[in-house]
């Protein structure tokens, strides 16, 4: 059921962007009861496989999602900043301290870079401080709307919050950035197609 609502969505969202039409309103806001927020970072944790590192790019390079167009993920070109980001995301996935993670991560001078907004989000997440991860995943969003990482955390993070719907509109963003191939749509979507109620481990 799940997965012809996906394909309509995916459909609509191609449709819209050929006519030049606006798909949707940004961001994505709300089902029930409070804050909406943001999902995991760097949760390919679907596919079963220790999610890979996205480092900050050194300037004059873009960052593709296997032959689909520039996903706009944003650069920094500082090796001091690029080594403590390193850090940070060691902190979270080997060691779990997502506290001394966001400290690391704060620490660097960048919080509104998109990568550095997305973990501390995630690590907020982690913490169960769901408002906060909200305000994280939204500074990411701002800096980058074409953030596919945190388009697709935030879609994860919906459906943990019991929002389906928005958790739709996520996907449809995804696959309006990189196509229904990239490793973030096939994510969101195999999470979507889980049954209501189902426990996500991410």
């Amino acid at each position: 059921m799940f997965t012809k609502m996906i394909k309509l969505v995916t459909l609509g969202t191609f449709a819209a962007a050929l006519l030049g039409s606006p798909v949707f309103a940004a961001g994505g806001g709300g089902g029930g009861g409070g804050g909406n927020g943001s999902t995991d970072p760097y949760a390919g944790a679907y596919s079963d496989q220790r999610p890979q590192p996205t480092y900050p790019k050194r300037p004059g390079t873009k960052a593709t999602q296997k032959g689909k167009k520039p996903n706009n993920q944003s650069s920094i070109g500082d090796p001091a900043f690029a080594a403590g980001y390193r850090v940070a995301y060691d902190t979270i996935y080997e060691r779990n301290d997502y506290a001394a993670a966001i400290a690391q991560l704060k620490s660097l001078g960048h919080d509104d870079h998109p990568n550095v907004a997305n973990l501390i989000g995630y690590s907020y997440r982690k913490l169960g401080d769901y408002e906060q991860s909200q305000v994280w995943y939204e500074r990411a969003l701002k800096a980058d709307p074409n953030h596919v990482l945190t388009w697709q955390y935030y879609g994860l993070w919906q459906l943990e919050r019991g929002n389906r719907e928005q958790a739709l509109y996520h996907l449809s963003r995804i696959a309006a950035i990189c196509g229904t191939d990239c490793e973030e749509y096939r994510s969101l979507a195999a999470a979507l197609d889980k049954p209501t109620g189902t426990a996500l481990a991410y």
